[in-house]
């Protein structure tokens, strides 16, 4: 596909090139890479996860079922980390989610996919902050 060709978020096929394009960026990404590369060691099975989450966010009504919990992930990903995981952090992820979707989509899908990642990112950092006082 390319850059100057956008279409519409359809297909689990179309979820997937979204996610796998967008983590290749996160991958080489100055802030974020070396948090995801140091997390994550087998990236085939991680990236199937994440597109059956977001298939299962994106459609609702789907035949793969996502039995992930982004929340304790992420919270252990937090104490892994020394706390020091900021919002920042997480608006850089948005910033690049949304910049991959602009890039390859358009259409109604698109604008769910920055919804839910901006509900996503403000709920796992609001989960983290209440685990580092709890």
């Amino acid at each position: 596909m390319e850059t100057a060709e956008r279409k519409v978020i359809e297909t689990r096929e179309d979820v997937s090139f979204l996610v796998r394009w967008f983590y290749e960026k996160i991958r080489q990404d100055e802030m974020l890479g070396p948090i995801f590369n140091e997390a994550i060691h087998d990236w085939e099975p991680h990236l199937e996860k994440l597109t059956d989450f977001w298939e299962g966010n994106l459609f609702l009504f789907v035949k793969t079922k996502f039995d992930g919990d982004p929340k304790t992930a992420h919270q252990q990903l937090d104490e892994a980390l020394g706390h020091t995981l900021t919002m920042n952090h997480f608006g850089h992820w948005i910033n690049l989610w949304i910049a991959t979707l602009d890039e390859y989509f358009e259409g109604e899908m698109a604008a769910r996919a920055k919804m839910v990642a901006r509900k996503m990112a403000s709920f796992l950092f609001l989960k983290i902050v209440e685990n580092r006082t709890s």
